[in-house]
């Protein structure tokens, strides 16, 4: 099944967060390689250049390196898997306080809120 992205962000940076949260959760893990380019696109019914730039995005951050024809693999280094998956935590809260302050929700009842979520 396709992939579905939205209007308000390009096509390749969705593509780059939906991989990156692939690999930061284990679905990829690291060494392991990743399906190449064409297949990727296919899956996610997408241009194989739209998939292109978004591998590149995961490279430039140092989650993929590719070793020449044979393909892209995920790193194997712990401290840019750790320190993405923090990254990407904080960009996690960081969503959530602003979509908190849209709905004019406050610091503090926004923490209540999740401890009353999360003991339920």
């Amino acid at each position: 099944m396709a992939w579905q992205f939205n209007n308000t962000e390009a096509v390749f940076l969705q593509i780059a967060d939906r991989l990156r949260h692939d690999i930061l959760n284990g679905k990829y893990q690291p060494d392991q390689q990743i399906p190449p380019v064409r297949q990727l696109a296919s899956i996610a019914a997408v241009n194989p250049n739209t998939m292109q730039k978004a591998l590149t995005c995961l490279e430039d951050e140092g989650l993929l390196h590719s070793q020449g024809t044979v393909g892209r693999f995920v790193t194997s280094d712990t401290a840019v898997l750790d320190a993405a998956r923090e990254k990407m935590r904080r960009d996690t809260v960081r969503g959530w306080l602003k979509q908190a302050k849209e709905l004019g929700i406050s610091t503090e009842e926004l923490i209540k809120y999740i401890e009353e979520v999360t003991q339920q």
